[in-house]
């Protein structure tokens, strides 16, 4: 694990005058995972908080991205997986490009979304890198897996790369890459995330040694983790007696956070796998006030319609995680949207917004594994299989929303 020295905790309580859109993400190699199967997580912090899944034929692999909900998702995916069983995330860096003047930046969505159209190896990947004219336009950690085995992230500015390998006992003796907003390669005590390191760290690092490294373990324990590295604050203990009991405090600087748009997370294929068994875990909206949707490119271009973008560019269960959103950020002016009021959102009589989505996304979990158990290979039975499922979430999420809030998920 990374040591953290006394000036970067100093530099993160200092912040910075502007916001900072920032991810928090690991990867892990199949190497160490239960069934072989390596995984890749994003959580996505981001000013577009409106997010949807798009099916692109586009390239020369069908694959499956994250987007934001305007004109930009044509050209820009901020995460996602193709046929090829080819999976890309990132975090921003913000220290890989020191002393660089160079203009162009801001181009890792489109980056991600030319390798996911091209590439199905991490030797792709390299290769395009390599390749693309300098400057990039990016600072950047690229979280990588492939269906050969490969998982490794690459440090990325401008004008060079550095790759760092998930299965290279020396840098990741657990096959587990964490990344948030800086490169351990990049210059030393600039950009953000130490304090989310940390948290993440902690969390997947008692998630390793509990051998509890499921999805829907890992998607809770980190996208849901109200634990503050270094207050050593948990909005778990002590709830409210009830959702009367208003108790506002401070969420920044968490995993989760307001500016937290979504979450991914790919469940990759084994080597030796047909990569058609891939499949992406996601949570659109805000992760307290959504549930986990499953996807597979196999299936084809017919996703989940509660994720899907819709003619309006928005996906209908990030609308109804934003509308939960709201009651948990009640305060719009000055500072008060940093604020939740953890009363709404868990409480002792259990009738807080994530006590009562916890046993829906449960249920969600436990079809998806019988769905798993039971897929065939590959073929026209194996998508009917998931179109079927699709029909059943789409139901069950609509369902749900409805009778415990009052929201149409449309």
């Amino acid at each position: 694990m990374k040591k953290l020295t006394l000036f970067a905790f100093v530099m993160l309580l200092a912040g910075t005058t502007g916001e900072v859109w920032s991810c928090t993400t690991f990867l892990m190699s199949g190497k160490h995972t239960p069934d072989g199967r390596p995984l890749l997580y994003k959580n996505r912090d981001t000013g577009t908080l409106d997010n949807a899944l798009v099916y692109f034929t586009d390239g020369k692999y069908d694959y499956i991205g994250l987007v934001d909900s305007k004109e930009s998702w044509k050209r820009e995916v901020w995460g996602g997986f193709n046929s090829a069983g080819f999976a890309i995330m990132n975090s921003a860096a913000y220290n890989n490009n020191s002393g660089d003047t160079t203009k162009l930046a801001d181009r890792e969505g489109e980056v991600m979304k030319m390798a996911l159209a091209s590439c199905a190896t991490l030797a792709d990947f390299e290769k395009m890198l390599s390749e693309m004219p300098k400057p990039i336009g990016v600072d950047a950690n690229f979280g990588v897996i492939d269906a050969q085995g490969g998982a490794a992230y690459y440090e990325t500015g401008n004008f060079s790369w550095k790759k760092i390998d998930a299965n290279d006992p020396a840098i990741a003796p657990y096959g587990l890459i964490i990344r948030t907003n800086h490169s351990f390669t990049g210059t030393p005590d600039i950009g953000f995330g130490y304090i989310r390191y940390e948290a993440a760290s902690l969390a997947l690092n008692m998630a390793l040694a509990q051998k509890k490294l499921d999805p829907q373990n890992l998607l809770n324990s980190i996208s849901r983790n109200l634990s503050h590295a270094l207050t050593k604050e948990n909005f778990r203990d002590n709830l409210p007696a009830s959702p009367a009991d208003a108790r506002f405090r401070y969420f920044e600087d968490f995993i989760p956070r307001p500016s937290t748009a979504s979450v991914m997370m790919v469940v990759g294929a084994a080597p030796g796998e047909d990569p058609a068994g891939a499949m992406m875990w996601t949570l659109a909206g805000f992760p307290l006030t959504t549930v986990a949707v499953p996807v597979w490119v196999s299936a084809g271009k017919n996703l989940p319609a509660v994720v899907s973008m819709k003619e309006n560019m928005h996906a209908p269960l990030c609308d109804a995680a934003m509308t939960l959103k709201n009651q948990l950020f009640p305060i719009k002016r000055g500072s008060g949207p940093k604020y939740i009021n953890v009363a709404i959102l868990l409480n002792q009589e259990k009738t807080g917004i994530l006590q009562k989505l916890g046993p829906v996304e449960t249920e969600i979990f436990m079809k998806t594994a019988g769905l798993v158990e039971a897929l065939p290979a590959k073929g026209k039975q194996q998508k009917e299989a998931i179109l079927e499922h699709y029909k059943w979430l789409d139901s069950y999420i609509i369902q749900s929303y409805r009778e415990l809030f009052g929201i149409e998920v449309k």
